[in-house]
């Protein structure tokens, strides 16, 4: 068990798990460069100890991998939680509705741990006040070339609801703006909007206190999607998951309590009447920039820290990253309370390609026609899961929904687009950029499911097998093109005009070239069509289901044909369309530079992003170089 990130950096060391790094670097890009290579090649956590000009060290990368998040929770494997979990509620799978009721007296067991309050804490053994404040001193990130300026990317954001007092915590990014003060990245539909809203009708200020570091479970349920149910929390989940209680302790200039084994906390408030201040851009979870938009200021009137504090960071962007492995523990407990409600799912996976709200893989137990479509449909219903763009069903029993691609194979193969695909619409995430307006756009269920008589004909259809560019139609606008295997074909276009995406596709879907083929995925020039995760990241994100849909007739069958390159103003798009996150070139020469001497075992590791080409915002532009070949300016 760990009570704080001090504990948790000891305990990796001791595994071999974590390197600490004394060469001097910069927390302007570096950090994030380095970072980003080592997480995407399944590397350790990482401890800066000299910043250039910052007063504290830096660990990135604590959670970055399945087993790091597994011990992070004081679990082996991640499987132990929902098997805990199971034995609880004593689950006998069918009850539905009535089986989650039967069950809600044993969930008291996951409020019984609350925090317990302390007077005297390690986060207060230092305190800034007042004009002592100074962020600046602090090894905030600046991540990404195009970031607004440096972000808080682990912040623990406490509030209390202030009508009823209720406690809530939330990971919300926070743009550092000045000595003492910060964006608050609140979107719409998150709990500490609320609170700020319900501040303004009462006519007060609303406190605010940020926990940086912690208890790593902590950490962890700050970001998960906890059910309104009275007396379960951030606090009590941590409680459930540690067998503990949380120590806290008030506040020295808020009344709020907050976590007495963090690294920092930040105390202040927010006043609901002050104008809201620009934002961004961020290199996002998306793998694209949140572009500039307006959120509340927020005052910070103390910082309280450990003597000898660590300065505890993540970095989101293309995926994988670290979130990948908080996402998938958020699947893994969720799964029961899921099962609760509709209890014929039998597993259920959110690629990293997906980044958790454009794809949920589920496998059921069918038990009657349409069943398929009943699940996905409750699932849009569950929580979070509102947001979820793409929702592909098989039967349990055959591929694991965790093997995207093959999963996928296998859909397809059950799946007659059009008459097994149904779209429908919804809420869609604030930052889903290709949705046809802010937090609102279309979805898409694929069933793959085998099907019984009265859903139609199941005759045998032959998947194409896997084919290299040079062997499909080489039409203009295309920049490089596969047939993934399992009726899979993804093709990157330079587009030049409104419409070129669906007009290649629809060209290409009545070709001969498209005789076993049921998916046709067109997506950006940046795009390498021969990595298929490369290849679903970006038409998930890049896709308003229904908008960019079309099923067409080919030669062995319907096929479902999906837009995934840019959106532009020729087609009726009206919003801003980011750029991919690609790290700039200074930045990665300098990290190859110094590679060398920041003594990380192993082989030399290139950059993610960094050799990739990069565009203007918005542009529409002629055929770009091949992927791989670097652009001009880098």
């Amino acid at each position: 068990m760990f009570a704080d990130v001090q504990a948790f950096v000891k305990f990796l060391e001791e595994k071999n798990q974590l390197v600490r790094i004394t060469e001097a670097v910069t927390s302007d890009l570096e950090i994030t460069e380095i970072a980003d290579r080592v997480m995407k090649a399944g590397g350790p956590a990482l401890l800066f100890e000299n910043v250039t000009g910052k007063d504290f060290p830096v660990v990135i990368g604590l959670m970055g991998t399945r087993q790091r998040m597994a011990w992070a929770l004081g679990v082996d494997d991640l499987e132990d939680i929902p098997n805990r979990l199971r034995k609880l509620l004593d689950i006998k799978l069918g009850g539905g509705i009535l089986g989650l009721a039967s069950n809600l007296p044993k969930l008291k067991e996951l409020a019984n741990l609350p925090p317990r309050r302390v007077k005297s804490a390690p986060v207060q053994e230092v305190i800034w006040r007042g004009d002592a404040v100074d962020l600046s001193k602090i090894p905030v990130l600046n991540c990404w070339p195009q970031d607004g300026g440096p972000f808080v990317t682990l912040p623990l954001v406490i509030t209390n609801d202030p009508e009823t007092g209720e406690f809530n915590m939330g990971m919300y990014r926070m743009q550092v703006m000045s000595k003492n003060t910060t964006g608050m990245h609140w979107q719409r539909h998150k709990t500490g909007a609320r609170h700020l809203e319900k501040a303004k009708k009462l006519g007060k200020r609303l406190e605010v206190a940020v926990a940086i570091g912690g208890d790593p479970a902590l950490i962890y349920a700050a970001t998960a999607p906890i059910p309104p149910v009275p007396g379960i929390n951030e606090y009590s989940l941590t409680g459930f998951l540690r067998h503990k209680r949380q120590d806290v302790v008030k506040g020295v200039t808020v009344s709020l309590e907050v976590p007495a084994d963090a690294e920092f906390i930040l105390e202040g408030y927010i006043d609901p009447n002050e104008p809201w201040v620009v934002e961004g851009p961020f290199g996002d979870h998306t793998g694209f920039y949140t572009l500039e938009d307006q959120y509340p200021l927020f005052h910070v009137t103390a910082v309280t820290m450990r003597k000898n504090a660590i300065y505890p960071a993540t970095i989101v962007g293309r995926p994988p990253m670290e979130d990948a492995y908080l996402i998938e523990t958020t699947e893994r407990i969720f799964l029961v309370p899921a099962q609760l409600i509709l209890p014929e799912i039998f597993d259920y996976h959110l690629p990293p390609c997906g980044i958790a709200h454009n794809l949920v893989n589920v496998t059921i137990k069918k038990q009657y026609p349409g069943h398929a479509y009943k699940v996905a449909n409750g699932m849009f219903g569950l929580g979070q899961a509102m947001f979820t763009k793409v929702a592909v069903v098989c039967d349990a029993g055959g591929v694991p929904p965790q093997d995207n691609l093959e999963f996928w194979r296998q859909a397809l193969k059950n799946c007659v687009p059009g008459r097994d695909t149904v779209f429908t619409k919804g809420p869609t995430d604030v930052l889903d950029h290709s949705s046809r307006s802010f937090s609102y756009g279309s979805k898409l269920i694929i069933d793959g499911t085998q099907k019984s008589w009265e859903e139609g004909d199941s005759s045998a259809w032959q998947a194409a097998p896997p084919r290299a560019d040079h062997e499909l139609p080489q039409l203009e606008g295309i920049v490089n093109q596969s047939q993934a295997g399992g009726g899979i074909w993804f093709v990157s276009v330079a587009k030049t005009r409104g419409g070129l995406g669906l007009e290649i596709g629809r060209e290409l879907a009545v070709s001969s070239a498209a005789s076993g083929i049921r998916l046709i995925a067109l997506l950006d020039e940046l795009t390498d069509s021969s990595d298929p995760e490369d290849a679903f990241w970006t038409l998930l994100n890049n896709i308003d289901p229904e908008r960019d849909g079309a099923i067409v007739s080919g030669p062995t069958g319907p096929v479902l044909v999906l837009d995934g390159t840019r959106k532009i103003a020729a087609e009726g798009f009206t919003r801003a369309w980011p750029d991919k996150i690609v790290m700039d070139k200074k930045t990665v020469v300098l990290v190859d530079e110094k590679w060398p001497r920041y003594g990380i075992p192993g082989p030399q590791l290139e950059s993610p992003t960094g050799h990739k080409p990069t565009l203007e915002a918005g542009t529409v532009l002629s055929p770009l170089p091949a992927v791989g070949e670097a652009a001009a300016g880098g």
